[in-house]
């Protein structure tokens, strides 16, 4: 598959910046993306490519800044491979769980080790939000409970979910390729009671969960909370992220309109989760 590397430079050049840029260049396609000085490296299918698109991210930006970007087609070669051997690290979560791909061979003794193979697929591990809902699973007690991981990514919240003791576990993604990795890192855990799913809010309705864990983005999640709701059962938990702590009042009020009442958030500098109780 041939790739387009973007480089944008920014001004002012903090993680601040950079992670919320990530986020909203992987809402148009791009899956890959490496801090540099004075920017970021964005990847992105050739196919997927828009100069339109590109532009419209930058002038509507959440946050005050100046930006340039030059676009370079690359080779053609295995990026996939290229970006797991040389920028998916290992990630350890309160010194508990263990994320790591099949190439790495990390020393310790953990609670739990997952392996992910990533795919350039969101959901690592590393990005604050998945890190958030991540501590949040390892504080819960999912023994014999429904749960639901909406907008699953790699699926590692749930397998993590699945090594806790949920059972069934249900993960949908809307992205065919995360959809394709899903199924791969679930088989690669042997974790067999874990159905994985390719769509969105529209496969909801049919069964109904204890937990639902929402990695998405504000958008998205207000306008699902209603199914969300429809579909979790009396005392359930829905965990939540994707966005930032501003965003959290805004999350509240639309949870509490549909019977979800506000438990209690956690922040990773500017990102959130909330956790709200039915």
């Amino acid at each position: 598959m041939k790739y387009v590397q973007v480089f944008i430079r920014c001004i002012p050049d903090n993680d601040m910046v950079k992670d919320v840029l990530a986020y909203r260049l992987s809402e148009i396609g791009y899956d890959s993306f490496i801090p540099a000085e004075n920017g970021l490296e964005a990847y992105i299918p050739i196919s997927l490519f828009s100069d339109d698109k590109l532009k419209n991210v930058i002038s509507n930006f959440d946050l005050d800044g100046e930006f340039e970007y030059s676009v370079v087609e690359m080779e053609d070669r295995d990026w996939n491979e290229e970006w797991e051997k040389n920028y998916f690290e290992p990630i350890v979560i309160d010194n508990r769980c263990l994320i790591q791909s099949s190439f790495h061979q990390p020393k310790g003794i953990y609670e739990y080790r997952i392996l992910i193979d990533p795919k350039m697929a969101f959901g690592t591990g590393h990005h604050q939000t998945t890190g958030l809902i991540l501590r949040q699973i390892l504080d819960m007690n999912l023994e014999n409970k429904s749960v639901l991981d909406m907008g699953c990514g790699t699926a590692v919240l749930a397998i993590l979910a699945a090594c806790r003791n949920a059972n069934p576990v249900v993960a949908i993604d809307i992205d065919e390729w995360a959809f394709n990795n899903a199924l791969e890192n679930v088989k690669l855990n042997n974790v067999p009671n874990i159905r994985v799913e390719l769509g969105g809010a529209e496969l909801l309705g049919k069964e109904t969960f204890d937990v639902i864990f929402a990695n998405i983005n504000r958008n998205v999640l207000l306008q699902d909370i209603p199914i969300y709701s429809s579909v979790l059962n009396d005392g359930g938990v829905i965990v939540m992220s994707g966005f930032y702590t501003d965003d959290i009042p805004a999350i509240r009020s639309r949870c509490e309109e549909y019977g979800l009442h506000f438990s209690h958030f956690a922040e990773d500098t500017h990102w959130a989760s909330v956790v709200c109780i039915k």
